[in-house]
Protein backbone atom coordinates (compact mmCIF):
# COMPACT_ATOMS: atom_id res chain seq x y z
CA UNK A 1 0.00 0.00 0.00
CA UNK A 2 1.20 3.63 -0.89
CA UNK A 3 0.10 6.31 1.35
CA UNK A 4 0.76 9.91 0.10
CA UNK A 5 1.59 12.83 2.87
CA UNK A 6 0.34 16.15 2.19
CA UNK A 7 3.73 17.41 3.59
CA UNK A 8 7.57 17.14 3.80
CA UNK A 9 7.15 18.27 7.21
CA UNK A 10 9.34 15.25 8.61
CA UNK A 11 7.19 15.28 12.19
CA UNK A 12 4.02 14.65 9.95
CA UNK A 13 5.90 12.26 7.89
CA UNK A 14 7.00 10.27 11.33
CA UNK A 15 3.26 10.59 13.05
CA UNK A 16 1.93 8.89 9.76
CA UNK A 17 4.86 6.55 9.57
CA UNK A 18 3.82 5.25 13.29
CA UNK A 19 0.06 5.17 13.11
CA UNK A 20 0.84 2.73 9.85
CA UNK A 21 3.05 0.67 11.65
CA UNK A 22 1.06 -0.12 14.24
CA UNK A 23 -1.43 -1.87 12.82
CA UNK A 24 -1.36 -5.61 13.73
CA UNK A 25 -3.56 -6.78 10.59
CA UNK A 26 -1.87 -4.84 7.76
CA UNK A 27 -1.55 -8.01 5.18
CA UNK A 28 0.92 -5.99 3.30
CA UNK A 29 3.79 -3.49 3.42
CA UNK A 30 3.09 0.76 3.62
CA UNK A 31 4.80 2.90 2.04
CA UNK A 32 4.49 6.23 2.76
CA UNK A 33 6.10 9.38 0.88
CA UNK A 34 5.90 13.18 1.57
CA UNK A 35 3.81 15.05 -1.25
CA UNK A 36 4.43 19.11 -1.77
CA UNK A 37 0.90 19.85 -1.90
CA UNK A 38 -0.77 23.10 -1.11
CA UNK A 39 -3.52 23.23 1.73
CA UNK A 40 -5.31 26.16 0.14
CA UNK A 41 -6.49 27.33 3.09
CA UNK A 42 -4.79 30.57 5.42
CA UNK A 43 -0.95 30.33 6.39
CA UNK A 44 -2.17 30.22 10.18
CA UNK A 45 -5.71 28.54 9.91
CA UNK A 46 -7.95 30.26 12.23
CA UNK A 47 -10.96 28.00 13.46
CA UNK A 48 -12.39 24.24 13.23
CA UNK A 49 -13.69 24.95 10.00
CA UNK A 50 -10.59 26.36 7.75
CA UNK A 51 -8.17 23.63 9.58
CA UNK A 52 -10.66 20.90 9.06
CA UNK A 53 -10.60 22.15 5.33
CA UNK A 54 -6.53 22.10 5.04
CA UNK A 55 -6.21 18.82 6.24
CA UNK A 56 -8.65 17.70 3.82
CA UNK A 57 -7.48 19.34 0.95
CA UNK A 58 -3.72 17.91 1.87
CA UNK A 59 -5.31 14.51 1.31
CA UNK A 60 -7.60 14.40 -1.49
CA UNK A 61 -4.34 16.40 -3.24
CA UNK A 62 -1.65 13.83 -1.89
CA UNK A 63 -3.97 11.20 -3.11
CA UNK A 64 -4.61 11.97 -6.35
CA UNK A 65 -0.95 13.22 -7.33
CA UNK A 66 1.30 10.73 -9.23
CA UNK A 67 4.44 8.75 -8.45
CA UNK A 68 5.81 6.59 -11.11
CA UNK A 69 2.20 6.64 -13.34
CA UNK A 70 -0.31 5.57 -10.24
CA UNK A 71 -1.99 7.02 -7.29
CA UNK A 72 -1.73 6.60 -3.58
CA UNK A 73 -3.79 4.26 -2.43
CA UNK A 74 -4.42 6.69 0.54
CA UNK A 75 -3.89 10.53 0.93
CA UNK A 76 -3.47 11.97 4.41
CA UNK A 77 -3.26 15.48 5.04
CA UNK A 78 -2.52 17.00 8.85
CA UNK A 79 -3.54 20.87 9.65
CA UNK A 80 -2.32 22.68 12.65
CA UNK A 81 -4.51 25.84 13.29
CA UNK A 82 -5.82 27.73 16.42
CA UNK A 83 -9.47 28.24 17.47
CA UNK A 84 -11.95 29.80 20.10
CA UNK A 85 -13.72 26.80 21.61
CA UNK A 86 -16.98 27.55 22.46
CA UNK A 87 -17.55 27.23 26.91
CA UNK A 88 -13.79 28.06 27.26
CA UNK A 89 -11.40 31.38 27.37
CA UNK A 90 -8.47 31.95 25.59
CA UNK A 91 -7.95 31.00 22.28
CA UNK A 92 -6.24 27.02 21.46
CA UNK A 93 -3.73 25.52 19.00
CA UNK A 94 -6.01 22.88 17.20
CA UNK A 95 -4.65 19.90 15.03
CA UNK A 96 -6.73 18.27 12.20
CA UNK A 97 -6.30 15.28 9.90
CA UNK A 98 -7.97 13.75 7.14
CA UNK A 99 -7.23 10.32 5.16
CA UNK A 100 -8.80 9.94 1.74
CA UNK A 101 -8.58 6.87 -0.63
CA UNK A 102 -10.48 9.10 -3.35
CA UNK A 103 -14.44 8.18 -2.07
CA UNK A 104 -14.43 7.94 1.48
CA UNK A 105 -12.88 10.97 3.49
CA UNK A 106 -12.34 10.07 7.11
CA UNK A 107 -11.58 12.66 9.81
CA UNK A 108 -9.45 13.02 13.29
CA UNK A 109 -8.47 15.50 15.84
CA UNK A 110 -5.44 15.35 17.95
CA UNK A 111 -5.46 17.24 21.86
CA UNK A 112 -6.24 20.86 22.01
CA UNK A 113 -3.88 22.83 24.11
CA UNK A 114 -5.01 26.56 25.46
CA UNK A 115 -2.32 29.03 24.26
CA UNK A 116 -1.03 31.35 27.11
CA UNK A 117 -2.48 34.71 26.22
CA UNK A 118 0.54 36.30 25.46
CA UNK A 119 1.22 34.11 22.35
CA UNK A 120 -2.68 34.25 21.53
CA UNK A 121 -2.87 37.96 21.38
CA UNK A 122 0.37 38.14 18.58
CA UNK A 123 -1.78 35.33 17.00
CA UNK A 124 -4.97 37.56 17.32
CA UNK A 125 -2.78 40.24 15.45
CA UNK A 126 -1.91 37.94 12.52
CA UNK A 127 1.16 36.49 13.30
CA UNK A 128 1.47 32.58 12.64
CA UNK A 129 1.86 30.53 15.62
CA UNK A 130 5.23 28.85 14.29
CA UNK A 131 7.19 32.00 14.14
CA UNK A 132 5.71 33.25 17.09
CA UNK A 133 6.96 29.70 19.37
CA UNK A 134 10.36 29.79 17.77
CA UNK A 135 10.47 33.81 18.57
CA UNK A 136 9.21 32.82 21.96
CA UNK A 137 11.37 29.82 23.25
CA UNK A 138 14.27 31.66 21.15
CA UNK A 139 14.57 28.43 18.73
CA UNK A 140 13.96 27.61 15.60
CA UNK A 141 11.75 25.24 13.40
CA UNK A 142 10.36 24.51 16.64
CA UNK A 143 7.19 23.10 14.36
CA UNK A 144 9.77 20.60 12.84
CA UNK A 145 10.54 19.23 16.75
CA UNK A 146 8.24 19.49 19.41
CA UNK A 147 5.79 22.16 18.51
CA UNK A 148 3.74 24.10 20.23
CA UNK A 149 2.28 20.78 22.43
CA UNK A 150 5.46 19.92 23.48
CA UNK A 151 7.16 23.60 24.62
CA UNK A 152 3.34 24.01 26.25
CA UNK A 153 3.31 20.08 28.00
CA UNK A 154 7.05 20.72 29.08
CA UNK A 155 7.48 17.40 26.84
CA UNK A 156 4.50 15.10 28.46
CA UNK A 157 2.70 15.17 25.09
CA UNK A 158 5.12 16.23 22.11
CA UNK A 159 3.77 17.25 18.06
CA UNK A 160 4.05 14.15 16.62
CA UNK A 161 2.29 12.28 19.04
CA UNK A 162 -0.55 14.90 19.30
CA UNK A 163 -0.72 14.40 15.16
CA UNK A 164 -0.67 10.28 15.59
CA UNK A 165 -4.30 10.51 17.73
CA UNK A 166 -5.33 12.69 14.90
CA UNK A 167 -4.30 10.31 11.96
CA UNK A 168 -5.49 7.35 14.34
CA UNK A 169 -8.90 9.06 14.15
CA UNK A 170 -9.28 9.39 10.42
CA UNK A 171 -7.87 6.43 9.93
CA UNK A 172 -11.05 4.60 11.99
CA UNK A 173 -12.95 4.23 8.72
CA UNK A 174 -10.57 2.20 6.90
CA UNK A 175 -9.55 -0.11 9.54
CA UNK A 176 -12.92 -0.90 10.83
CA UNK A 177 -16.05 -2.42 9.97
CA UNK A 178 -18.41 0.15 11.75
CA UNK A 179 -18.36 3.08 9.20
Amino acid sequence: MRVGVGSRNPVKIAAVETVFESLDANPEPVVVEPVAVESGVSEQPFGEAETIAGAENRARRAQDSQRDDSDYDLGVGLEGGVAEVPGSDGLYLIMWAAVTDGKTVGRGAGPRLQLPESVARRIRDDEELGPVMDDTLGESDVAKKQGAAGALTAGIIDRQEALEHAVAGALAPFVTDFY
